[in-house]
């Protein structure tokens, strides 16, 4: 069964900003261990695609808690520099929390053969289980590497990793 490794929404805006040291503490935490799976998903073969917040000036998602961040064309939508990249990687931009929500990530997984996904990333109760449900759904096989990714609150991401299992 071919996998791809799907890396959401590490990008600057979310890594080297805010005033939340522990969601910062533990975003930057994750980022030596996503360097390890995506090197050998690369050394195997296997897709590495990174699924990254893309958002509009003015989009309605920021009229409630969310503060603005990861405008489309900004510098602060583009993946962290910690984070290795590497030619042949796939940069999906998204507008919402899902990585197959209206975009064609479901039909590049298809055309890459792929029928399993590896996801890693933040935050691991929005992003990480909204694109695990939708794989799911979509009829891939999912899998989130829980220390390969990040809540605001630790807590809160081993709460959703024992809803998951």
């Amino acid at each position: 069964m071919k996998f791809a490794v799907i890396v959401v929404d590490m990008l600057k805006d979310s890594i080297n900003r805010g005033n939340n040291t522990e969601a910062l503490r533990e975003a930057k935490s994750i980022i030596p261990r996503i360097n390890r799976l995506t090197a050998r998903a690369r050394q195997s073969g296997l897709p590495v695609i990174f699924a990254n917040d893309s958002f509009l000036p003015g989009d309605f998602i920021f009229q409630g808690l969310l503060k603005e961040h990861a405008l489309r064309g900004t510098e602060g939508a583009q993946v962290t520099d910690e984070l290795r990249q590497a030619n042949g990687d796939i940069f999906l931009p998204k507008r919402r929390f899902s990585a197959f929500f209206k975009t064609d990530l479901d039909q590049t997984l298809r055309l890459l053969g792929v029928e399993g996904v590896a996801i890693a990333g933040i935050n691991s109760h929005w992003c990480i289980l909204n694109t695990a449900f939708d794989a799911l759904s979509n009829d891939f096989f999912a899998y989130i590497i829980s220390d390969c990714c990040a809540s605001f609150r630790t807590d809160i991401h081993e709460t959703t990793m024992n809803l998951y299992r």
